[in-house]
C-alpha cells in the first residue's frame, strides 16, 4: 500500500515551528544529518539533537529520548531507520508531540508504514518521506529537484477543500 503524501499545508505548518528536535543526527560532522542540522540552525530554528549515543552535536546538548527534552519541542524530524522510527513515534505520542517529519531522500529513509499509521491514528500530523531542504526558502539545488518533481507530478499538493 502506498503511503499518501503530506499536503503542502502540513509541510508548511511543520516548518513554521521554530523549536524542533532532530532524532538520529550523526556524530560525524560530514554526515548529511549534521549538514541539515546546521542549515536549520542558520535559518533561525532552535534544533534540539536527539541521539542516545552522542553527548552533543555542534555544541548543543544531545538528548537520549524525545521525552527527556525540556522545554518540549513543537515537532520532531526523524533521520532514523524505519525500525527506529516506529519506536520514536511512540515516544513522540508519549511526549505530546503533534508534528512528525520522516526524512527520505532515497530508499525508505525514516519512513515506516506502521509509524505513519500510528501517527495518523493519534492525530499527529506527519510528513512521510520528504527532504526539508526542498521546502525551505531559497533551497538552491534542492529547488531544482522540487521543480523536476512538480513537472513529474510527484510534488506534494495542497489539501483538498
Amino acid at each position: 500500500m502506498a503511503i499518501p503524501k503530506a499536503s503542502l499545508e502540513t509541510i508548511h505548518d511543520f516548518l513554521a515551528q521554530k523549536r524542533i528536535a532532530m532524532v538520529g543526527v550523526s556524530r560525524s560532522p560530514r554526515d548529511f544529518s549534521v549538514m541539515l542540522f546546521k542549515e536549520l540552525v542558520s535559518r533561525g530554528y532552535e534544533v534540539v539533537p536527539v541521539n542516545p549515543r552522542v553527548p552533543e552535536v555542534e555544541g548543543r546538548h544531545c538528548f537520549a529520548r524525545v521525552q527527556d527534552i525540556e522545554p518540549a519541542v513543537d515537532g520532531v524530524l526523524l533521520m532514523t531507520s524505519p525500525g527506529v522510527t516506529e519506536v520514536v513515534v511512540n515516544d513522540c505520542a508519549a511526549a505530546g508531540i503533534k508534528r512528525v517529519w520522516m526524512y527520505r531522500a532515497a530508499g525508505s529513509g525514516a519512513v515506516s508504514d506502521q509509524a505513519v499509521a500510528f501517527c495518523r491514528e493519534r492525530g499527529i500530523a506527519v510528513v512521510p518521506g520528504e527532504c526539508p531542504y526542498m521546502f525551505l526558502p531559497h533551497p538552491g539545488l534542492h529547488g531544482v529537484h522540487g521543480f523536476i518533481r512538480k513537472i513529474a507530478g510527484s510534488y506534494p499538493r495542497h489539501a483538498a477543500a
